[in-house]
């Protein structure tokens, strides 16, 4: 899975319209969303930063709820900017998500041991993966 950074409001108008995952880097307004979510009409979550997802408006919450679109709170971990635009999600991630899967573990059991391993992703990005998925 590829997630999309923008550092930037300025970025938002070179987003492509198959822009599924996107992380904000920046304190987005309601302007911001909806420019966002009329730019990439297939985009399925917002990924902001825990200081950002607090200061989200109520009217914007409910907004990307009606449209089905997941806020999900992280940061993206060692990814420079100036080399690539998207930080990636490895396959290794997704295939210890299937082997604990096929352990029966439940959804919250795997993203608290997965938590627990370091992997440098947030609750909310692992359970937005686990539910993709399913």
């Amino acid at each position: 899975m590829k997630i999309r950074v923008v550092s930037s409001k300025e970025e938002i108008s070179t987003l492509g319209t198959n822009e599924e995952i996107i992380h904000l880097a920046f304190r987005p307004s309601n302007t911001d969303i909806l420019e966002l979510i009329t730019r990439c009409p297939k985009v399925k979550a917002l990924h902001i930063p825990a200081s950002y997802k607090r200061t989200i408006s109520h009217s914007s919450i409910m907004f990307l709820e009606m449209q089905g679109i997941d806020l999900v709170e992280g940061d993206v971990w060692g990814h420079r900017k100036d080399i690539n635009d998207y930080s990636e999600v490895s396959q290794r991630i997704y295939d210890l998500i299937d082997e604990y899967k096929e352990k029966g573990m439940s959804e919250e059991e795997i993203v608290d041991k997965m938590t627990r391993e370091e992997m440098h992703m947030s609750k909310d990005l692992l359970r937005f993966i686990i539910k993709s998925r399913m």
